[in-house]
């Protein structure tokens, strides 16, 4: 059961290991930086998330809140989930009412599914075995339109293109991601239990809840109550950002300017970027970089989409990018997004943290992320390939 107690000895091999592991990270860590210089680091940058990612997630959080709960009172979740149900469930096994999970988090981020998690008007329309996906098809569309609008700026041609490519690789990545997370829940769960309201089983499907008072009394309670609940959500996920981004960082990040230690948030050892450049003779043929340096975008955007996109433009600003490349980083920016960061905390916002360390989690991740990749790759490859000739076809008519 999910709630029974497990016991172990006071003092075992795991205590040994987690001590030996615990000081050879930080000594290391702090044999290159500096100790001082280190824990001023750790500090720093906890702070800058707290103040720059985790309100800024709480905002959208807020209004995300805001609006689904006028959604949910006003009967256009019902209304969607009637629509799109004939797409929604033989695509991604999931009522209609999950495509404003998508909307809302192409819109912000993330944790904005969260919030209509919570609305009764909403959620009734979910198995236990389906709520825990709602995580998967979050992530998979979260910050999409601030990533593909960035894309599109960039000063490489055919970025515009490729930003769209990147999104139809997203797309079937959240596909694969969704199905396999729902062949774990499945097993867990079953494919009939549901929690639901205390009145679900007497309210008619053709029927929905709502507030007592008038139209403007209903609209401000519910614009209120939303906005809550995005606070709680908000508050919910602070320490899976606070503690896992960080740790991200400080192991992605160089040393500040002139290649100096100073104890200033986002300062780190690029241990990450190391492996990566190590596992490039897989990694380059997967994913078809252009340069090495194209390996610490999948790496980054695992702690901060925000961060991988800045390492983009960075990249094409030296023309270390093509086409090819912004079709990649336009999907791992979508479906990674901040994977680390906010993924396991979104999974404890939902009372599912217990599926976040299991092996199919695992599976789930890496194989639907490197599907992703696999398939932008080759659709870009193929239209830009058959670019030049319809390019030159066009030209030759115009000739004649």
């Amino acid at each position: 059961m999910d709630g029974e107690q497990r016991l172990k000895k006071i003092f075992g091999l795991e205590s040994v290991l987690f001590l030996v592991c615990f000081f050879s990270f930080f000594i290391g860590m702090g044999k290159v930086m500096g100790a001082t210089n280190m824990l001023m680091t750790l500090m720093n940058t906890a702070y800058e998330s707290l103040m720059h990612t985790c309100f800024y997630i709480m905002a959208i959080s807020v209004m995300a809140g805001a609006v689904s709960g006028l959604f949910s009172e006003f009967g256009l979740i019902a209304l969607v989930n009637k629509v799109l149900s004939l797409i929604m469930k033989p695509i991604y096994d999931l009522p209609g009412a999950a495509s404003l999970g998508v909307m809302n988090c192409y819109l912000s981020d993330n944790p904005a599914i969260l919030t209509l998690a919570t609305e009764e008007n909403f959620i009734r329309y979910f198995k236990n075995y389906q709520k825990p996906a709602l995580t998967n098809l979050g992530t998979a569309f979260g910050m999409g339109l601030i990533t593909t609008t960035t894309m599109m700026a960039l000063p490489v041609e055919g970025a515009l293109k490729a930003a769209c490519i990147g999104n139809l690789g997203a797309v079937v990545g959240s596909v694969v991601s969704v199905r396999l997370m729902l062949r774990a829940t499945k097993k867990k769960y079953g494919v009939h239990a549901q929690e639901g309201l205390a009145v679900q089983d007497k309210l008619p499907s053709t029927m929905r809840i709502v507030r007592p008072g008038s139209v403007g009394q209903r609209f401000i309670e519910a614009l209120l109550d939303g906005g809550k609940r995005g606070v709680d959500m908000g508050v919910a996920i602070i320490p899976g950002v606070l503690g896992i981004c960080t740790i991200v960082l400080l192991l992605t990040n160089g040393p500040g300017a002139g290649g100096v230690y100073t104890g200033a948030a986002g300062e780190g050892v690029p241990v990450l970027p190391w492996i990566g450049q190590k596992l490039s003779f897989v990694l380059r043929p997967l994913f078809g970089f252009t340069s090495a340096e194209g390996i610490a975008v999948p790496i980054t955007a695992l702690g901060s989409s925000g961060a991988a996109i800045g390492v983009v433009k960075n990249m094409a600003r030296v023309g270390a990018v093509s086409g090819n490349d912004i079709a990649v980083f336009t999907a791992i920016c979508m479906c990674w997004s901040g994977y680390l960061s906010t993924h396991v905390a979104m999974m404890e916002a939902l009372g599912c943290k217990d599926l976040t360390g299991r092996y199919r989690r695992l599976v789930d991740f890496s194989t639907s992320r490197l599907f992703v990749k696999c398939l932008a790759l080759r659709i870009i490859r193929f239209l830009f390939s058959i670019q030049d000739p319809f390019r030159q076809l066009s030209q030759q008519a115009l000739c004649h």
